[in-house]
């Protein structure tokens, strides 16, 4: 005997729907997969968004592993709301993914930062510079530049002042001569005829900063030092070069960190780089720019109110061959520094403070009319200092044009 087991019609029809949309599931799930793994290839991260990469750029392998849980949570979510099985919702599912592993790693980076002091970063012999977030074209920045204007009235109006002292002087330029060589009215007549008119500017303490201020809020990396050069003397440096260049000079400006992560060996470093740099770009005006520190006094803001800007007083620090090192251009360097000074008491009364002469080399033998220029001190705030560049530049472009 046989059983036979009879269908009816509407039996093989519901049978047959069953079999077809089996079949389209296996089909939209195959495909769903393709797509995802397609995309993971088409994701890349661009100024924090994430977006689709074009063809053969940007392109990276994300990992996925530990995200368990994240996808589980965000794939739950979406069968929940019943979303269309579409390429954007899947992108979009993907897209939240990685932002949310993209968090978690922005969140742990301050947490590194915050606990690498220089000390220890130092003893690692491995520099974690912060990145600097200034513009890398300064073309926007200097189109925005407003140049000094001439004839404003000027006053000294530093707060907590010290004793300036000084032993010499030239017209209304005042000299602190803290070498044996006697200075007379030949050595400091600034009878010097400017050729070579590019100008370099570079920083051996480039890590030096200033006083937190609202306008230019900062955490410091050390005492009154940071490795992020928007708030030290390289921004400084940024705003002299801006204003140089209004005036049509060419500027080299370098920002390299020549104490850090070791602060001995700061003018050997600079030194190489100086020395690079007029092998390729020859430049007899060259600034070493520092801020200055009086011992103890973190609170010293040297401050002289031009028209209605507050701005930091300058000094400059001259160097010698008294110290036994070779240096044949000193009484040029130091001439230029008192044409320099000499016109800002005409123009600006008080923006330079009485000049250093000093025993050391400072590296200034790299050209005819080398310095180092002083701007503020610890208790300044970045904004005064940048407000002196501007009239500094004013200065400059009256000597050297």
């Amino acid at each position: 005997m046989f059983r036979v087991t009879v269908l009816k019609k509407k039996d093989l029809i519901k049978y047959f729907v069953i079999l077809i949309l089996t079949i389209i599931t296996i089909l939209g799930l195959t495909k769903y997969f393709n797509n995802l793994k397609k995309l993971d290839l088409q994701v890349y991260a661009n100024d924090g968004e994430i977006q689709e990469a074009p063809p053969n750029e940007g392109l990276f392998d994300y990992d996925l592993t530990g995200c368990i849980d994240t996808t589980s949570a965000i794939v739950g979510s979406v069968n929940n709301n019943n979303a269309p099985d579409t390429r954007k919702d899947e992108k979009n599912i993907y897209e939240e993914i990685l932002k949310s592993q993209i968090g978690a790693i922005e969140n742990l980076a301050p947490e590194q930062k915050e606990g690498a002091t220089e000390e220890k970063l130092a003893e690692n012999n491995e520099p974690q510079i912060q990145e600097d977030t200034a513009p890398k074209d300064n073309s926007e920045q200097e189109n925005k530049v407003q140049l000094a204007k001439s004839g404003l009235p000027t006053e000294v109006v530093t707060q907590n002042p010290i004793n300036l002292s000084f032993n010499a002087e030239y017209g209304a330029v005042k000299i602190k001569n803290g070498t044996s060589f006697e200075l007379t009215n030949e050595m400091m007549e600034p009878n010097i005829n400017i050729e070579n008119k590019n100008i370099l500017l570079f920083h051996t303490h480039t890590c030096e900063s200033y006083t937190s201020s609202e306008k230019f809020p900062y955490t410091p990396t050390g005492n009154y030092r940071t490795t992020d050069l928007n708030f030290t003397v390289a921004r400084v440096g940024d705003e002299l070069e801006s204003h140089l260049k209004q005036y049509g000079y060419n500027v080299i400006h370098d920002k390299t960190y020549h104490d850090y992560p070791s602060y001995n060996g700061s003018y050997t470093n600079s030194l190489a780089t100086v020395e690079g740099i007029l092998k390729q770009t020859p430049a007899d005006i060259i600034f070493d720019i520092h801020r200055d520190a009086i011992g103890s006094r973190s609170d010293y803001a040297p401050c002289v109110k031009i028209g209605d800007d507050v701005a930091a007083q300058i000094m400059f620090v001259i160097g010698t061959s008294e110290g036994g090192l070779w240096h044949p251009n000193w009484k040029q360097n130091f001439k230029f520094a008192v044409k320099v000074q000499q016109k800002a008491e005409e123009m600006y009364p008080g923006l330079f403070k009485p000049m250093t002469l000093t025993k050391y080399r400072y590296n200034q033998h790299t050209g005819k009319f080398a310095s180092i220029i002083e701007v503020g001190a610890t208790g300044n705030t970045l904004e005064q200092c940048n407000n002196s560049m501007k009239y500094l530049a004013k200065v400059l472009d009256e000597v050297i044009h």
